[in-house]
């Protein structure tokens, strides 16, 4: 299989856009970070069985995949069920003690 090389871009419109797609992934991917790192600050809340803290992490969590899915990052559906489980959880937990 012969690798394919990437051709450079010569004309201005299309290296603005090479610029503008950089931006805006690095921007992307500093968001896409931090709607894993919520996640996983309530899980790791959760398995501790710290129901407050998982509780306030939760509320937190809920605001940061609600603005990523707003931005279009990740589709409303995807924010959906990971709210869903993670409150799930989170009940579970507060049932639980």
């Amino acid at each position: 299989m012969a690798t394919i090389k990437k051709k450079t871009v010569r004309i201005a419109s299309g290296l603005k856009r090479v610029r503008q797609d950089s931006k805006i992934n690095s921007a992307n991917t500093v968001l896409r970070t931090r709607f894993r790192t919520v996640i996983k600050n309530v899980q790791k809340a959760v398995v501790a069985g710290d129901k407050a803290k998982a509780t306030e992490l939760f509320q937190v969590a809920q605001k940061v995949i609600d603005s990523v899915a707003d931005k279009g990052i990740f589709h409303k559906n995807k924010a959906a069920r990971h709210k869903s489980r993670l409150s799930a959880k989170v009940k579970a937990l507060a049932l639980a003690a």
